[in-house]
């Protein structure tokens, strides 16, 4: 091996003992500082992902091209669920040091219906499961739209109560559960904050999408979060850059991951 070679891979190394000193930081309620690491979303290659020109693979490899710390796994893009595919992908990442920053699925949890709200929930249960296999421990939800007629505090109310389901399940895996300001009933933080405080549960936070222009709701999400007696971490950052270029030459959406551990 040259030195070149072996002092990117050391390097590499070098930067582990940040995740321990990190989780002990947590572990002993230090009020340090939380470290944050720039990751690639597998969404930022969609158009290559959705058209076949790129495999969940060819995105790890890009990932470890580009030298970021971690990828998030768009599971739009996965073939399958299927316990082989994903453990060889977990494996895949393992050979070239590349930690998952976590997963990303759809979700609705704004639900007037019971039985569609227990569905989510079971969506959810599956997700998570396929989320321990790969080796990740968050997972990004969205709260829905508000049906017409429906009022707010009937959303956070439907909301609430599929999330809480979904983190006591998703709490004996060691995952979190991460919902993300995208709209519908996640538009403003005064109901992003009010699910967190009925769910309360150490294993739910925000996941903060920036990439759109700043907003009143982001400021206050990312105030509201980060008090020493917040209601929910802020699990992951992700920024946007729409005018970044692929090595293809399409425009596409380039997405970082920016992981909280604390």
């Amino acid at each position: 091996m040259h030195r070149r070679d072996f002092l990117k891979a050391a390097g590499t190394a070098a930067a582990m003992p940040m995740f321990s000193n990190a989780l002990a930081a947590a572990e002993s309620g230090s009020t340090a500082p939380a470290r944050l690491f720039v990751g690639c979303c597998a969404l930022s290659y969609g158009k290559h992902l959705t058209a076949g020109a790129m495999t969940m693979e060819d995105f790890f490899r890009k990932a470890v091209e580009l030298g970021v710390r971690g990828v998030d796994v768009t599971t739009y893009w996965l073939k399958s669920t299927d316990p082989g595919y994903l453990t060889a992908l977990r494996h895949l990442a393992f050979k070239n040091g590349l930690p998952f920053s976590g997963a990303a699925i759809r979700t609705e949890m704004c639900q007037p219906d019971a039985a569609k709200r227990a569905e989510e929930v079971r969506k959810i249960q599956g997700w998570v499961d396929a989320t321990d296999m790969l080796g990740a421990s968050h997972l990004r939800v969205f709260g829905g739209n508000l049906p017409p007629g429906a009022t707010e505090r009937q959303g956070v109310e439907w909301v609430a109560e599929t999330m809480k389901s979904a983190c006591d399940y998703a709490a004996k895996r060691g995952i979190t559960l991460g919902i993300e300001d995208h709209g519908g009933i996640t538009a403003h933080a005064s109901t992003i904050l009010e699910i967190l405080r009925r769910v309360d549960s150490p294993y739910a936070g925000v996941n903060l999408d920036i990439s759109k222009p700043a907003s009143p709701t982001r400021r206050t999400l990312i105030s509201a979060t980060s008090l020493p007696r917040r209601v929910g971490p802020l699990t992951w950052i992700e920024f946007g850059d729409y005018s970044q270029k692929a090595d293809t030459g399409a425009t596409c959406r380039l997405n970082t991951r920016a992981k909280k551990i604390r």
